[in-house]
């Protein structure tokens, strides 16, 4: 092959080379079709031949020399008997000698020698008729027999033997018409074989073609295109894909060439981000070290401050209070609240920081028991607001947690249903726990709902960060940090905390807490049973 028709080469696609080949395919099965249509059709043709023209032929010529036979017959017992009976076969002959004649000539008719065999035949026919047997038939009386005449009986003898040799010649010819036409549809028939065969072969042979095709142009190269792809998933990311084979499996490979080498690049570019990432995490706990022991140290030396703040502005009211005037008096309630406010305040980011550090096991924990500690720690308020609590009919699972988180959990919940509560209704807080729907298996769904003022849906988000009230401190005490305390709880324990904005009756709040370990087989199980 030369180059430029490599080149060509190298521009078809799998398609393209199939094309190919089966063009080919094509132009030879249509050629051996075509071939072996005319073959077919010359087959029929000589066979026809063979068939409807020279043997109906040689049966008229058989036909039409009996019917001459009959002729001199008729004519040589007439002559003896001198009965005109004798002349019926003599006239019948005639009759059926015309109309063997006109069978023979019209199948025969393209054959030149054999219409020149059927003339040469009723020539001499009529000729012994002529000089003859019409003579002959002339001189006999009929019921007189008489002495026959050798001399007319030797003329028509020997008329009657060239009508016999002319026989021969016809038998023969028509033999050989008969021969030629069979070894022609034998020669025929050879051919069309043979284009059969070639068909049959030609077959294959493209089938051949398109195997070995398949097998270079398109089982290689996807071969050493996968093998590369598997070297390259075993890790070897620097090993080069070259590009073989048809102009389409080239593309592919160019393109998964360049996948892979984006894969480098991003590879390079995560192992740096890693290292940084690495980096920055160690200087992460390096900060949050440091941000810890900053938390327990301001929030344990800035205690000592505001008592002494808040104690010596009371030694101040109570010794030099009939001193002040109502303004100075004030002063010293705002310096005195508001170094409460700040003491409540520190200790509430404190246990807010606490989340998660202090006590990282977790054990199985009864839901019921940190309840009704938050129920109790409560006790007091509850009682002033004529709180009810209702509770599920049936106990409250068992949870993987920290009892002391989840019980503040409860508290604070609670806590902020009596806190939020209408005026002038008592509250009525509900509680309730299913398990999870199928995005939530292997957790507990519990909901606390409450007929309290409610949370506007706008807001429903903004309630769980840290330090984001709705109402101002004259209305409703504390400092924000309640939900953002229970939202790090909940999130702490792999669960998740919304507000139920269907609800319209109060505040609804849902949770999602895991189930203890040692139940979640029996639940895998149960499900495999179901």
């Amino acid at each position: 092959m030369t180059a430029p028709a490599r080149r060509r080469g190298r521009q078809l696609t799998v398609q393209g080379w199939l094309n190919v080949v089966l063009a080919v395919m094509g132009v030879f099965v249509l050629a051996g079709a075509f071939a072996g249509a005319v073959l077919m059709n010359r087959t029929d043709a000589v066979s026809r031949e063979l068939i409807d023209k020279i043997q109906p032929s040689r049966v008229a010529a058989y036909r039409l020399q009996a019917a001459i036979r009959d002729q001199e017959t008729a004519v040589r017992g007439f002559a003896i008997a001198a009965d005109d009976q004798f002349l019926e076969p003599y006239r019948q002959g005639q009759q059926t000698e015309r109309e063997a004649a006109a069978e023979i000539r019209e199948h025969v008719g393209d054959h030149a020698n054999l219409i020149a065999d059927l003339d040469a035949v009723e020539r001499a026919t009529a000729e012994w008729r002529a000089n003859y047997a019409e003579p002959f038939i002339q001189t006999v009386r009929p019921g007189r027999p008489g002495v026959v005449d050798n001399t007319m009986v030797q003329r028509g003898k020997e008329g009657f033997d060239n009508i016999r040799a002319l026989f021969h010649v016809q038998n023969v010819d028509l033999a050989a018409a008969r021969t030629a036409g069979v070894k022609e549809l034998d020669q025929v028939r050879n051919w069309r074989d043979r284009a059969l065969a070639g068909i049959i072969v030609t077959f294959f042979l493209t089938a051949l073609v398109l195997a070995i095709l398949a097998r270079s142009a398109l089982v290689r190269p996807l071969s050493a295109l996968a093998a590369s792809c598997r070297r390259i998933t075993e890790g070897h990311f620097d090993e080069r894909i070259d590009s073989r084979g048809p102009l389409d499996i080239r593309v592919m490979a160019s393109d998964v060439e360049d996948m892979r080498q984006r894969i480098v690049d991003e590879l390079e570019a995560s192992r740096e981000a890693r290292e940084q990432l690495d980096e920055q995490a160690i200087e992460l706990r390096r900060s949050n070290a440091e941000l810890e022991q900053f938390a327990y140290v301001a929030s344990h030396d800035l205690q000592e401050p505001l008592r002494k703040v808040a104690s010596f502005c009371q030694l101040l009211e109570k010794r030099y209070g009939d001193k002040l005037d109502d303004r100075g008096a004030e002063y010293i309630k705002y310096a005195v609240d508001g170094a409460k406010r700040m003491q409540v305040l520190i200790n509430d980011l404190l246990t807010f920081s606490r989340v998660g550090r202090l006590s990282a096991a977790h054990t199985d924990v009864e839901l019921d028991e940190v309840l009704d500690s938050a129920l109790s720690n409560l006790e007091t308020s509850i009682e002033e607001s004529g709180a009810e609590i209702v509770r599920p009919s049936e106990p409250l699972p068992l949870v993987t947690g920290d009892a002391t988180l989840l019980a503040m959990l409860w508290q604070n919940l609670i806590g902020n249903a009596v806190k939020f509560r209408k005026p002038d209704t008592s509250p009525r807080i509900v509680i309730e726990c299913q398990r999870g729907t199928d995005e939530q298996d292997g957790q507990w769904l519990l909901t606390v709902s409450d007929n309290g003022i409610g949370i506007a849906e706008e807001f429903a988000q903004k309630v769980f960060v840290i330090f984001q009230r709705l109402h101002g401190r004259d209305a409703y005490s504390g400092t924000g940090i309640g939900l953002a305390l229970c939202k790090k709880i909940v999130e702490y324990h792999g669960g998740e905390i919304w507000i139920d904005n269907s609800y319209t009756e109060g505040t609804r709040f849902r949770m999602t807490l895991p189930v203890a370990v040692h139940e979640q087989p029996e639940v895998v199980l149960e499900g495999a049973q179901q």
